[in-house]
């Protein structure tokens, strides 16, 4: 398949996507000091624990934009190949 008249369009979902990725992650990363993000932290439960709500709902987001990413990813390098 030829994707080469979709390159532009792709660059720009690409753009779009990845501020959404960075806002996301971003989002998730709430009340986490220096030591919760290196392995230390005051939790106890090891750093696992169930995600509800909203923040189960940013999660899949999360992961569903990444993998949207990485697959425009791949069509833009086919694209400009």
């Amino acid at each position: 398949m030829d994707f080469a008249p979709l390159a532009p369009y792709l660059s720009v979902i690409e753009i779009i996507l990845g501020i959404a990725m960075i806002v996301l992650v971003l989002l998730q990363v709430k009340g986490s000091d220096l030591g919760g993000f290196l392995g230390g932290g005051t939790d106890l439960s090891g750093g696992v624990r169930t995600r509800r709500g909203v923040e189960a709902t940013l999660h899949k987001l999360t992961i569903a934009t990444s993998i949207a990413f990485f697959t425009v990813t791949i069509l833009a390098f086919l694209a400009l190949g």
